[in-house]
Parts: structure tokens; C-alpha cells; sequence
């Protein structure tokens, strides 16, 4: 396959390229910094890897990249949990998904010929926070910000299939490996001072990074998957229990727990993606008989501290 992804040098997008790499597809990266991308991604490693510079909220010359594609896989957003939620720093995190995928959407419009299938990243978000109640593909949006900034993103997305594109929004969970929110997590366990976050009764719903890139993967290369799926494993947990059971894989203690207040003074209204969650099945993709590496919360932490 020829393969143009946007957010590529992100925590996923790093992890799906060297899988495309692996399997001989050519791919095209689209970003917002080309030296950045060379890092990642060296001429000498990558031989089949082309870096294109663009701009993901404007029109311009990279969107003809797209032409001749066999599929596009949209990873692109502002980091959501990473700084306070300040009005400015919220209009980003919408434009950077609303806008960003417009432009894709405009760009697969124009392409000739055109790829095939748009693969769209969404996320959890989309459901709003409960500790009560479970959901999956067929549950209502919550009435949240990050709610709202999913059925933006999504909205924009469903455009594609005006242009007889084939549209799979994989509504991401919380992706556990070296990285991203894991990431920031194992270096209290080292120090010994690990343990929940806020109440410990939240949810949360996670997907080890390789079941991610397979279900990315199979929405490329799977003509029956089409619609909405979420991107989570079978079985979510309750902070409490992650915290244990990193505990355990770290041979640490897992009983500090860090106080609501203090992650609400670090993030504002952005300590809701980890003080608050949500309970979401993968119903679609378990019906579409995607099979998952790692089922459980155990098996997952243990592949990934193995090797930390």
C-alpha cells in the first residue's frame, strides 16, 4: 500500500510507521516539522518513507500528496492532558481536529485518483465521564468539552464519504506503552511513590499500543470495517486496580496516591481526562472478530515494563 499519515511522529503514529515500514507499504508523513520527522524516521532506516511539509489547518500544495494513495490515516491534535485549559489552548485543541481533518476531507476530495479508505482518529471523550455507566458504539455523546471536540472532529470526518471514500473513527482509549500517559506514570513506581490518581473509582478504559496499530492496520486493509469502533481492549479497569497492578509488575508499593487538588493546580479543567472516566466496551471490534495480544490490564503492563 501507499500510505499518507498525519501525526506520525506522535506516540501512535511512530509506532504505525515502523509497523508499515516493516511490512514494505510506502508511506507519506505529513508534518508540521520536516526536521523533527527526520529524526524519527532517518533516510537511511526508512528508505520508503517520504517527508512532506504542511500546514494541517490551510489549503496548499501538500494536500495533492494524497492523490494516488491507497489510504490516509489521520492521527493529528493537540495534545489534550498536557497544559491547562486555558480558552486559547481549547480553541487549539478543537481547531487542530475540526480544521485539521477538514483539510484532509478536502484534500481526499480533490485527490484523482483517490485512496480508498480514511482512517480517523476520535476518542473516548466522545461518551462525556461516569463511573456508573457502560458504553459502546451505540451509547449517546456526553455534553462535555472534550464530548463536543469529538463530535467535531467526527462530523468533519463523515464528510469523506461524499467522495466514495470509506470512513473507519477509531474512538481511541487510553494507549499504554513507553509513552504518553504510561509514560508519566512509571516514574513514581520507580521512586517508590506510586499509586492512584484522585478517587481511584474512575475508570479506566486503555488499549496496549500494538492492539492499536492492528486495529489501524485492519481498517486500512479490511474493506468489511467501516463506521465508528472504540479503540480500547476488552476489559477496562477502575484506577484502583492500575495502580495495583502496576504496583505488582514494578515490584513497588502502589498505596501514594496522588490528591485531586494537585493535578487540578497543575491542569485546570485538563485534569478531567485522568480524574474522571469512562467504562467503553469494544463491542464493534470484537464482533468484527479483531483479535487483541493483549485481553487484560496484566499481561499488557507486563509486556511493556519488561522492557522499560
Amino acid at each position: 500500500m501507499k500510505v499518507a499519515i498525519t501525526g506520525a511522529t506522535g506516540f501512535v503514529g511512530t509506532r504505525l510507521v515502523q509497523r508499515l515500514h516493516k511490512e514494505g507499504h510506502q508511506i507519506i508523513v505529513l508534518t508540521r516539522n520536516t526536521a523533527s520527522a527526520r529524526r524519527h524516521f532517518p533516510a537511511q532506516t526508512f528508505a520508503n518513507v517520504e517527508i512532506v511539509a504542511y500546514t494541517p489547518t490551510t489549503s496548499g500544495a501538500w494536500q495533492d500528496v494524497i492523490a494516488g494513495c491507497d489510504g490516509v490515516v489521520n492521527l493529528a491534535g493537540e495534545p489534550i492532558a498536557e497544559a491547562r485549559w486555558t480558552p486559547e489552548h481549547k480553541r487549539e485543541i478543537l481547531n487542530s481536529r475540526q480544521l485539521g481533518t477538514e483539510k484532509i476531507v478536502e484534500a481526499i476530495a480533490k485527490a484523482n485518483p483517490k485512496p480508498t479508505v480514511l482512517v480517523n482518529a476520535s476518542a473516548i471523550g466522545y461518551y462525556g465521564t461516569s463511573e456508573t455507566t457502560t458504553f459502546d458504539e451505540n451509547s449517546p455523546s456526553g455534553r462535555d468539552f472534550l464530548a463536543q471536540v469529538c463530535q467535531a472532529w467526527e462530523a468533519e470526518a463523515q464528510k469523506v464519504k461524499q467522495s466514495g471514500v470509506r470512513l473507519v473513527i477509531l474512538r481511541l482509549g487510553i494507549v499504554l506503552g513507553l509513552g504518553g500517559a504510561l509514560g508519566k506514570m512509571i516514574t513514581p513506581f520507580k521512586l517508590y511513590a506510586g499509586g492512584p490518581i484522585g478517587s481511584g473509582r474512575q475508570w479506566f478504559s486503555w488499549i496496549h499500543i500494538d492492539d492499536l496499530v492492528n486495529l489501524i492496520v485492519q481498517a486500512l486493509t479490511n474493506p468489511q470495517l467501516e463506521g465508528v469502533y472504540n479503540a480500547t481492549a476488552p476489559h477496562p479497569v477502575r484506577m484502583n486496580d492500575l495502580s495495583q497492578t502496576m504496583g505488582q509488575v514494578m515490584n513497588r508499593p502502589s498505596w501514594l496516591p496522588v490528591p485531586a487538588f494537585a493535578l487540578e493546580a497543575l491542569l485546570g479543567d485538563g485534569a478531567i481526562v485522568v480524574l474522571e472516566g469512562q467504562q467503553v466496551l469494544p463491542k464493534r471490534a470484537l464482533e468484527s472478530g479483531i483479535k487483541y495480544q493483549y485481553q487484560n490490564l496484566q499481561q499488557a503492563l507486563q509486556e511493556i515494563l519488561q522492557s522499560s
